[in-house]
């Protein structure tokens, strides 16, 4: 069953010749319960899919499907329970004012879920907080824990996928680790769907199992992550990606 999917994207930026074409005629389909990642230098076009997926890019073309459903101009609050984001940078996504119990509890009643106070203390459990951080502020945080708060709040309305917009990249590497390492865990127990949007290859070769590589907008190969490790990329940029990387295969993420 697909989990989602696109055909023939195209995502741009202004009009007439301030026009800027951001995604060019992009398709690809991420099977439910996979881990499909976007990798590609800055500016390829990786994240402003992301940002149409939930509507944060209005102007596009082509087509978008969540499961079965078409998605056509503004996201329902249906949507919303089944398709959560992470961004990069997890302090400018949390309310610097407001409590973790207060960011958590306000999704939770946004979507409707019950037992508000049950759910806090299961959603902290889960990200391997727990009660103790449940009235710190974010800048009481480090940069790891943040990343689990807002990993919890995209999972308290229960979603069916997450789109990872370069979850990891603002946090050191040891700190890397723990957050990756926890969102295969999380996939595993919540039987989630992920697109990963990614510029380092060691990353979506530890959570992915497929992945698109991007130029200019455009997807320019879909492969295996068991291709990329083997450096058995088709298109001499995909190739140029592996030889630039050096050392990805030798990294790897234990926690």
């Amino acid at each position: 069953m697909t989990g989602l999917s696109a055909k023939h994207l195209n995502v741009w930026f202004g009009s007439g010749r301030d026009r800027v074409l951001a995604v060019d005629d992009v398709s690809f389909s991420v099977a439910s319960g996979a881990s499909f990642g976007l990798v590609g230098e800055s500016g390829s076009g990786k994240s402003t899919i992301l940002r149409a997926l939930t509507g944060l890019a209005p102007n596009w073309s082509g087509e978008m499907m969540v499961g079965n459903e078409v998605l056509q101009g503004q996201r329902s609050s249906a949507f919303y329970k089944q398709v959560q984001m992470v961004f990069q940078d997890p302090y400018a996504s949390l309310h610097p004012r407001h409590t973790v119990d207060q960011m958590l509890s306000e999704t939770l009643y946004l979507h409707g879920v019950g037992e508000i106070d049950t759910h806090v203390e299961k959603l902290l459990d889960d990200v391997g907080l727990g009660n103790a951080f449940r009235f710190r502020y974010p800048h009481q945080l480090s940069g790891g824990q943040r990343q689990r708060v807002a990993i919890a709040r995209a999972l308290a309305p229960e979603p069916e996928i997450l789109l990872l917009d370069e979850p990891t990249s603002a946090l050191d590497v040891s700190v890397q680790a723990e957050i990756l390492n926890l969102l295969t865990d999380l996939r595993s127990e919540h039987s989630l769907t992920y697109v990963m949007v990614s510029h380092d290859l060691a990353v979506v070769g530890h959570m992915c199992e497929e992945i698109a590589v991007m130029q200019n907008g455009k997807i320019v190969e879909i492969m295996p992550v068991a291709d990329m490790r083997s450096m058995q990329a088709k298109h001499d940029y995909t190739q140029h990606l592996l030889k630039s990387s050096q050392g990805y295969e030798r990294r790897e993420f234990n926690g």
